[in-house]
């Protein structure tokens, strides 16, 4: 077992969902996450431990013992937290995990540990900042490139911003990327700015400019690329500092 020193693993959170599974038998509530979340956080040297939605109050008491959070992708947030009319295409709320998502950022926030939000987190941190999404992407910018369906994820190329922490770690030329979505920024909140646009406009990252934060927020699913875990080394390389930060002053 790794001890809790300056060198050990850090400790990541990973969001997840509950969904409706079956085993055998069984045919039950549990809680989903797909694998390549974990072993991009186990390949770049942190633990991974789950966080299934429950009580919103238990949000700081979860992550009290955690070095670093990373929101995963999933379904679309509802529109009402942003004070958007719900379209056709948008899925029904998920109010569980809205709600848990928003307070374990918020309780990341207030210790300023490192988060890395994927997809649906980036627009979760987007809506929590007071910012806004484009609800479909296909209307507002006439494209299917983002999501071509099936349980496939398309191929895009994306911009990565000169002097943002984000360069630092992928560097200022085209990056190639895995997307799954549908939906998008349109208002960037408070304190974030953009890393990352695609050739259409949209903001594909973000980086966190507020009150020292490491917050780093991505459209696409790196957990998707085994090839490439630097984003997941980045933010195990903050962890590891967060972790080490929290017991110099203990």
């Amino acid at each position: 077992m790794a001890s809790r020193g300056s060198e050990s693993a850090p400790l990541v959170g990973v969001t997840t969902y509950l969904e409706r599974a079956q085993q055998g038998v069984w045919d039950v509530r549990a809680a989903f996450l797909p694998e390549q979340y974990l072993t991009g956080v186990t390949s770049a040297g942190g633990i991974a431990l789950l966080l299934p939605p429950q009580d919103p109050e238990s949000a700081d008491a979860a992550i009290a013992g955690l070095d670093g959070l990373i929101l995963s992708g999933g379904a679309d947030v509802a529109p009402e937290l942003y004070g958007a009319e719900r379209h056709p295409t948008t899925d029904p709320a998920r109010v569980d995990r809205d709600s848990w998502e928003l307070a374990l950022f918020r309780a990341a926030e207030r210790r300023r540990m490192p988060v890395l939000a994927i997809c649906r987190g980036l627009q979760l941190v987007n809506v929590a900042r007071g910012g806004t999404l484009q609800q479909h992407l296909p209307e507002s910018l006439g494209t299917e490139r983002y999501r071509i369906g099936g349980g496939v994820f398309a191929e895009n190329q994306v911009a990565v911003a000169r002097d943002t922490a984000l360069a630092a770690v992928l560097g200022e030329d085209a990056v190639s990327v895995r997307s799954y979505h549908h939906q998008g920024i349109d208002r960037l909140g408070e304190g974030l700015v953009a890393a990352a646009h695609s050739d259409d406009g949209l903001v594909q990252a973000f980086v966190d400019t507020q009150g020292g934060s490491h917050v780093v927020g991505i459209q696409w699913h790196p957990e998707e690329d085994a090839e490439d875990r630097r984003l997941f080394q980045d933010l195990v390389t903050q962890a590891r500092a967060f972790a080490r930060q929290k017991e110099g002053t203990s």
